[in-house]
């Protein structure tokens, strides 16, 4: 998924004001029962990535997308 990709699937989710639950899976993944219950499922990468990393490219990630909705430049456009 692009960042524009993850803007237009945040600006629906907030439009519709569903509720939205991200899960950061451990070492294993997450159980096939949490899997699903899911919607959607992503992938950063095929590596293993420390939690801590991940947070930090989540929250990046929902920045740069929050950011494309209030209208901001994106460096990338």
């Amino acid at each position: 998924m692009t960042t524009e990709q993850l803007s237009a699937w945040l600006a629906a989710r907030l439009r519709a004001a569903q509720p939205l639950a991200l899960l950061i899976g451990g070492p294993d993944g997450l159980s096939e029962a949490c899997r699903a219950r899911a919607d959607q499922s992503w992938s950063l990468s095929p590596l293993t990535l420390p939690h801590g990393l991940v947070r930090v490219l989540l929250a990046e990630q929902i920045y740069r997308a929050m950011s494309l909705l209030a209208g901001h430049p994106y460096h990338r456009a």
